[in-house]
């Protein structure tokens, strides 16, 4: 992963190995048009920007990689496990923003699918082979819920994708220096089958902090990804205000990057 620009957009560049992709990473806070402490681009539909502010930044990333609005695609994100898939060419993708979920899966090329964040782990999955792209959005929740590891089910079944084969890109979010988590946290992940020791170190009596992308990374090799497919980001998005958003850091006042990802025409 590396910072890129692309016209006004700065964003984290992520490279996949025979890529059939046209755009692919993470976007930064910087070179939108909202204001603070939204500043500046703000890509987040459920803030308290000003929505013509928000809608002209996606916007602006949109046409930066030659494609209209209507085909950026990002779900109504509700912390739960529902997948959004498209398997077919629609006249008008602007209706799926209405759509709850927190993944999408899709093999529809020139369309944009996206996850707006500001703590939580922004995820790309790319199938260069069958040409299948997935976007997740995982925080605790999702993550304990195994969310990535449904995402790639869904790419195997509805694709035909061999797990072997994907590759992903786990992007910046808050890193277990900033998060710190209580026992139901602790217990959601056992629950999940997820091996708590792996991603969480203790602080206090009942409090841990925990490594976000660390578990959505395990979860991703054990769906059956090789290690070495697995790009993992140790950007910290609550440390580096200059950089990113976060919402456990500004609440509220916190804007929201985004986790894209786009095949080819």
């Amino acid at each position: 992963m590396q910072m890129n620009r692309i016209g006004r957009i700065q964003y984290i560049e992520v490279e996949f190995p025979g890529s059939s992709c046209s755009a692919q990473g993470f976007t930064t806070r910087h070179e939108g048009v909202s204001r603070p402490p939204y500043n500046s681009l703000n890509l987040g539909l459920n803030t308290q920007d000003q929505q013509a502010n928000v809608e002209g930044n996606r916007s602006l990333l949109a046409r930066a990689f030659g494609v209209n609005q209507e085909a950026l695609v990002t779900p109504r994100q509700v912390h739960g496990s529902d997948i959004l898939v498209i398997n077919e060419p629609n006249e008008d993708y602007s209706h799926f923003l209405s759509v709850e979920g927190d993944a999408v899966i899709t093999n529809q090329p020139h369309v944009m699918i996206g996850v707006c964040v500001a703590d939580c782990a922004p995820i790309l999955i790319c199938d260069p082979i069958k040409k299948v792209i997935a976007v997740v959005h995982a925080g605790w929740k999702g993550t304990a819920a195994r969310l990535v590891s449904k995402a790639v089910a869904g790419m195997v079944s509805e694709f035909g994708s061999d797990p072997a084969q994907l590759h992903a890109a786990v992007g910046p979010c808050i890193q277990k220096c900033c998060y710190e988590v209580d026992e139901p946290v602790r217990q959601a992940f056992q629950k999940g089958g997820i091996s708590w020791d792996s991603c969480a170190e203790l602080k206090s009596p009942g409090k841990w902090q925990l490594d976000l992308g660390a578990a959505n990374r395990e979860l991703l090799m054990l769906a059956g990804l090789p290690a070495a497919a697995v790009q993992l980001s140790d950007q910290c998005v609550c440390c580096h205000s200059e950089q990113f958003f976060s919402y456990r850091r500004d609440k509220e006042e916190s804007g929201r990057q985004m986790g894209f990802i786009m095949l080819k025409p």
